[in-house]
């Protein structure tokens, strides 16, 4: 049907309930409406008729999309026979005086609203439930959350007629709530009934819709629906709700974020604010995981500049355009650069023309089998890029210098956390003769970033499994891209020079439940999506850690930052100034023997 045919459709169905309330109306008042003329009741017809669908197109009635009808579209009913009524009323006393017409315009107000308003019901009743075309599988579907955002969910679902999922029952911990039902259907019971509900009610899909839970809360939520191994959903996160970047019928699937429970980071903004507001920012790294992740959020700082740099030009160009779409030319100016820390005469003439107060060292290759299958290269970039880049900061009296770090470095056993190391005494070095406050930032594997192990564990579950995991008791420190960045711009802030910041990462998560928990949660099962282990690969440790022996004791110097200081001992310090001097087969062959003594005393332990 057409939007014309159903604007007249519409205009008739309401000039056939006018023409009924004013025939019921008259018939009521009999006695008292016997001395009116044919005249005047015919006139009283076509002011009624004419007055409505003027207000009626006025209030835009006939363009309201009636299946997903609610209170506002009963307003605008009310509205328009008010208006339309009250008109009628005015003309007429000014006609015939007030007897007998204001009471029968009285009676037929309420039964104008009565039948147009019971018409538009029929309607969305009809239209709800209509039989489809074709007969469709739908799955049937728990809503944990009987709040605002699991009521709006239960009726999108209920009018939605594109959608396979049938909202069955909710379930919500208030007692308030229990045995209440919400668009006909029923609060069951609390959310740790949840496995016992998926059996009685034969469910094949949950819908999380509680998005003020805390991320531990969620955690635990997310723990229960994963026993029961049914494909488990979320609403929106309340910050894109509340921004409007999306709606609560935008369904997502369980992040591994969600998982580990963490809370928000609680940052000192007025202590960042006097750090970046007004700064010229350099980020090396600016088209990778973390490297864009920083970039993006020094923007909501508004330094003076921000210069991007980075070899990738795509990725480059890619974190250009973004930062653009959200510029206030006012505040922030935004220089994408491309280069190559290993060239250090580039590095030094782009540091000497931005002249940059703060720079963020994120450009490092962090793979570790890839590095240990091409170790000069993790030479090239991690120690002599590093060096380049710091001593071009030393050398133009940037005031703080920011390296990232990696769990990887401690204790290295890879070509890649060896190297890692170097470049934390790198940095350490340089702070001893240097105006620049030199520190580093250490922390473990971030989610989402290129390369990690939850997207190759997402795509392995929707090609069908199996999933490969490299040992049963392997685990790992996760924390997300965004408070990584933002704990690192943090620890900038509390820079005196020479530190090494390491980040709260939380309990270690062992990989295996992790793998298990995408399973259950994308809803499959172990027999349906299969795990195989493939054996540690070259380089990786079975446990990380994020302290060495030689460094002091932890200490929090805010909330999930400790800082270490690590004593080098000098001939250390002369030793990595003389690796540089050396060639790359020289340089790496200085390396394995630093892993080889790693390999040795942890074999002695």
């Amino acid at each position: 049907m057409s939007s014309w045919q159903r604007i007249i459709l519409l205009a008739l169905s309401d000039s056939i309930n006018i023409l009924l309330a004013i025939f019921v109306g008259t018939f009521i008042l009999i006695p008292e409406v016997a001395s009116l003329s044919s005249i005047v009741m015919v006139q009283l017809a076509v002011f009624l008729l004419f007055l409505h669908h003027l207000f009626a197109f006025t209030y835009k009635l006939y363009l309201k999309v009636w299946k997903y009808a609610s209170i506002g579209e009963l307003v605008a009913i009310c509205k328009v026979v008010s208006l339309s009524i009250i008109t009628t009323a005015f003309l007429h006393i000014f006609l015939y005086g007030a007897e007998p017409t204001i009471r029968l315009l009285c009676v037929i107000w309420i039964l104008q609203l009565f039948f147009i308003g019971g018409s538009r019901m029929v309607w969305m009743v009809f239209y709800v439930n209509r039989p489809t075309d074709s007969p469709i599988q739908y799955k049937r579907t728990l809503i944990i959350g009987a709040g605002a955002a699991g009521t709006l969910v239960a009726r999108h679902l209920k009018n939605n007629k594109e959608t396979i999922l049938k909202p069955v029952v909710f379930l919500d911990d208030s007692p308030k709530k229990q045995k209440l039902q919400y668009y006909g259907i029923s609060v069951v019971g609390k959310i740790e009934d949840v496995e016992k509900v998926v059996d009685k009610y034969n469910i094949s899909h949950i819908i999380i819709a509680i998005p003020t839970l805390s991320r531990r809360e969620m955690n635990h939520v997310l723990n229960v629906c994963s026993r029961t191994k049914i494909r488990t959903q979320m609403i929106p996160k309340i910050e894109d709700l509340m921004s409007g970047r999306l709606a609560v019928n935008q369904f997502r699937d369980v992040d591994v974020d969600d998982l580990l429970g963490r809370n928000p980071v609680q940052l000192d903004r007025r202590l960042i604010t006097s750090h970046i507001c007004g700064k010229s920012i350099l980020v090396t790294g600016a088209g990778g995981s973390i490297g864009s992740e920083l970039c993006r959020q020094v923007m909501s700082f508004h330094p003076k500049e921000i210069v991007l740099v980075g070899q990738g030009e795509n990725s480059i160009y890619n974190i250009h355009m973004e930062l653009n779409a959200q510029l206030d030319p006012d505040k922030t100016k935004i220089f994408p650069v491309i280069a190559n820390i290993k060239d250090r005469e580039r590095i030094f003439e782009v540091v000497q023309q931005y002249k940059p107060d703060i720079i963020y060292h994120a450009a490092a290759h962090k793979h570790v089998p890839l590095m240990e299958a091409n170790p000069l290269e993790a030479i090239k970039n991690n120690i002599i890029g590093t060096k380049n880049v710091a001593d071009a900061a030393d050398s133009f009296q940037v005031k703080t210098f920011v390296c990232i770090s990696t769990d990887k470095a401690v204790e290295p056993s890879s070509i890649m956390g060896a190297t890692k190391r170097i470049a934390e005494k790198i940095v350490h070095s340089l702070n001893e003769k240097s105006k620049t406050k030199f520190v580093a930032v250490r922390f473990g594997n971030v989610l989402g970033s290129r390369g990690s192990v939850v997207p190759l564990f997402k795509k392995q579950i929707q090609e069908g499994g199996p999933v490969t995991v490299t040992h049963p008791e392997m685990t790992r420190y996760f924390m997300t891209i965004k408070e990584a960045s933002q704990l690192v711009i943090q620890a900038g802030t509390l820079a005196e020079g020479g530190e090494i910041f390491v980040l709260d990462m939380g309990k270690p998560v062992k990989i295996l439940d992790l793998a298990k928990n995408l399973i259950h949660l994308s809803g499959f099962s172990l027999h349906e999506i299969g795990i195989v282990f493939t054996g540690i690969r070259p380089g990786e440790k079975l446990h990380e850690q994020l302290q060495s022996k030689n460094d002091e004791n932890l200490e929090e110097v805010f909330p999930k930052i400790n800082r270490v200081r690590t004593t080098y001992p000098p001939t250390c310090m002369e030793e990595t100034e003389n690796l540089l001097q050396l060639s790359m087969e020289e340089i790496q062959q200085e390396l394995e023997k630093m892993i080889e003594q790693f390999r040795v005393n942890h074999q002695n332990k």
